[in-house]
């Protein structure tokens, strides 16, 4: 379903997110990838090998490609999550390098949440740790499509199957409590680069694919919501010039479903209804907008339209509603979120006052067991919260549709972000 303009130049993207416990190797896989798909520039390598060899390592150490960046973070510099880009002729990546500590959960929290796939690296060696667990965890409740289990450091192990066997088994076992749909487990070294762009000779018994090979091939086209239209509105569009009069567009990214001229919409919170006229962007009109394309819609009539509200189809519209029931990742140190608090909330491209009604419960992320009795959420805990906001939101559950089931919340004195929402 590409458009006429789209067709040449689009290429599949995958955005992943890397998790793992500390040391299990995510840099090293990192820098693999990016070593494999020659995606480094000749003086990054010169760099690495001078600095590995200046160490007295036996290799060329490619976690040191990702560790500058870890250096930037020690000092206090915000890169929480470090994006890297690489390409194969089949598909576009990028890559979200998110901490493995348990005080960053809340980094990890922010690189899953547009994740299409997420890597969980382990260490061969240790097996699954509570870190694993946690991070298998979040990833469900992002709704992250696709997780892949990177059984790394086999090497160590001396490719054992038998190690393998017991990690994917206990792996698979709590994955099935998750809402997990697709999981992969993949057997690696990522400092030989074993199973890494290609099948390793060091497993014959292993019979899947390599990674590089699940990353272009994993199928994430049927992930995209194209059921429900959903365009939040984030500008309209008037040009100032004199000779142009009668232009208005209303400019925003496709959250979810199929946009066409001719279609007939419902704008919220008004009600009113017209059809498509055509559907601009940069490059001029296009026959069809599905997400995450950024486009202008314009309209048959003349419908009162500003920022925050939202194009649907009339048969097929979001819930409007003051009252928010949604799972919470808590990320402020400063504060825990308490009943009663106020705070600002924005939700695709509208912003709001709210204050919090209740909490349900604290989730226990290791054994999934919920505390009733809890009062408040303190820095990376995760609970079930409901909010009272002063003005109606447009809201689809976040099982959804991950763009118009999920929110951020804002403390409105120091303007910082303080949670992650996932709309029950």
């Amino acid at each position: 379903m590409t458009s006429t303009v789209e067709a040449p130049a689009r290429m599949d993207l995958l955005r992943f997110a890397t998790a793992g416990s500390v040391d299990d190797g995510k840099s090293t896989l990192i820098g693999r990838l990016l070593y494999d798909t020659k995606s480094l520039f000749t003086d990054q390598l010169a760099a690495v090998e001078a600095v590995s060899a200046a160490r007295g390592d036996e290799y060329t150490n490619l976690a040191l490609l990702t560790d500058g960046l870890r250096a930037e973070r020690e000092q206090g510099i915000t890169i929480d999550v470090a994006y890297r880009y690489f390409a194969t002729p089949r598909r576009k990546f990028i890559i979200g390098d998110t901490p493995g500590h348990i005080q960053y959960t809340r980094n990890m929290v922010t690189g899953a949440s547009t994740a299409d796939l997420a890597l969980i690296l382990v260490d061969a060696r240790k097996g699954l740790v509570e870190q694993s667990r946690r991070h298998a965890f979040l990833c469900s409740l992002l709704r992250v499509p696709h997780l892949v289990l990177c059984v790394n450091k086999m090497d160590l192990v001396d490719y054992s199957q038998e190690v393998y066997n017991k990690i994917a088994d206990e792996f698979t076992s709590f994955a099935a409590k998750l809402d997990a749909p697709d999981l992969t487990v993949i057997p690696i070294s990522a400092l030989v680069g074993d199973n890494i762009a290609s099948r390793s000779d060091n497993m014959p018994w292993y019979e899947g694919p390599s990674l590089l090979h699940h990353l272009e091939h994993v199928h994430i086209a049927s992930d995209r919501n194209l059921v429900d239209v959903r365009f939040p509105v984030q500008y309209v569009i008037r040009p100032q010039s004199s000779h142009v009069t009668d232009y208005r567009g209303y400019a925003g990214q496709v959250a979810s479903g199929v946009l066409k001229p001719g279609d007939e919409v419902l704008v919220l919170p008004s009600g009113m209804t017209s059809r498509i006229s055509a559907i601009d962007t940069a490059d001029g009109p296009i026959d069809e907008a599905f997400p995450p394309m950024s486009v202008t819609v314009r309209l048959e009539d003349e419908i009162d339209i500003s920022r925050g509200d939202m194009i649907c189809r009339p048969q097929n519209a979001p819930t409007v509603t003051q009252d928010l029931d949604a799972m919470i990742c808590w990320m402020d140190e400063s504060a825990p979120l308490r009943v009663g608090g106020k705070y600002s909330i924005k939700h695709t491209t509208r912003s709001v006052r709210a204050i919090v009604k209740g909490l349900q419960y604290r989730l226990d992320i290791n054994s999934l067991h919920r505390d009733e009795t809890a009062t408040e959420l303190g820095l990376n805990e995760i609970g079930r919260v409901r909010f009272r906001t002063t003005q109606p939101l447009l809201v689809d559950e976040y099982r959804r549709n991950r763009t118009t089931g999920g929110f951020i919340v804002i403390d409105e004195t120091t303007n910082r972000t303080v949670a992650a929402g996932m709309i029950v």
